[in-house]
């Protein structure tokens, strides 16, 4: 078996460990020395030997600039991430402003609208849409303890909506014109022809009973007439169409896709007269002419005129 020889490593690295440490000490120790020598030597073996380690410091400074590209880099990420969530709330912000843009424009369209000065109107929101096949209406939040009355004419920013057809205490419901329920009287201008307009549960109702319809365009005004006491007159309805089968119907005013905001008209019906004597005045002072019998003999006449009459049959 071979014989194995002096190991010299250990002695010799703790030799130059001692020394290494001996020369640290002394570097210390003549850098701390407050002495005009010292200081110039110093200055000396900087200007000799730290210039030549600049190939040393390379990695320290690029290690530092990449940190520091690091942290830059992770501040901008979290302004980014701020600034993605302002641009979601932003967003919400935007679309609630364009909704309450779109409700204004509605409601200045609603006052818009020229109707008679002697009405007065209640507004009202749209709550539920209720149309079937066989019936259109909708809701509104006002009701009898708004003083809203069955039968009155509800309008949008355009045009006639339909007529109020059922009252609660808070809620009403509201016929549509395109209900097949709906019968209302209207106007054609310009040529003032009268017609009726007959919901079928589409999007142009039909005209019926119409005078001439020759003289008819498509695009003349329909407006309500007002006969019957259904509606105050001159409400605006919409434009004469002609249907693909050859039908005068009516293309509405009213944005019946967007029903958010109604007007319900506050109408009084005529005044109904029990005794129609009363419809003959008294002649004036300056007439010139036999004189008029009075109201009661002329009843009396009628009435024996009538008892004539029945007895001859």
């Amino acid at each position: 078996m071979a014989r194995k020889g002096p190991d010299y490593a250990a002695p010799v690295r703790r030799i130059l460990v001692s020394l290494l440490v001996l020369l640290l000490l002394a570097v210390f120790l003549f850098w701390q020395i407050d002495s005009p020598r010292a200081e110039r030597m110093r200055a000396a073996f900087i200007d000799r030997f730290v210039p030549s380690f600049d190939w040393v410091m390379a990695p320290v400074t690029k290690a530092s600039r990449m940190v520091a590209g690091f942290q830059s880099y992770a501040r901008l990420y979290e302004q980014n991430q701020e600034l993605r969530r302002e641009l979601q709330k932003m967003s919400a912000w935007k679309e609630a402003a364009v909704q309450l843009e779109q409700e204004n424009a509605k409601l200045l369209a609603q006052n818009s609208v020229r109707i008679d000065p002697a009405l007065t109107s209640v507004s009202g929101v749209v709550l539920t849409d209720s149309g079937t096949a066989f019936r259109q209406s909708v809701l509104l939040n006002v009701g009898a303890r708004d003083g809203i009355v069955d039968g009155w004419a509800t309008m949008d920013g355009l045009g006639l909506v339909g007529r109020i057809s059922g009252v609660g205490q808070t809620t009403s419901r509201v016929m549509l014109l395109t209900d097949p329920s709906s019968r209302i009287p209207v106007t054609i201008l310009p040529s003032g022809q009268h017609a009726l307009l007959t919901g079928d549960n589409t999007a142009l109702p039909a005209l019926d009973f119409i005078e001439s319809p020759e003289n008819l365009r498509p695009g003349d005004r329909v407006v309500s007439s007002g006969d019957g006491g259904v509606f105050p007159p001159g409400l605006p309805v919409g434009q004469v169409a002609l249907a693909s089968d050859g039908r005068l119907r009516v293309r509405l005013a009213a944005d019946y896709g967007r029903l958010e905001f109604l007007r319900v008209l506050r109408s009084h019906p005529a005044e109904q007269l029990s005794d129609t004597g009363l419809l003959i005045p008294p002649p004036t002072a300056d007439f010139i002419g036999p004189p008029m019998p009075p109201i009661a003999d002329l009843q009396a006449a009628g009435a024996d005129s009538d008892a004539a009459e029945a007895t001859d049959d």
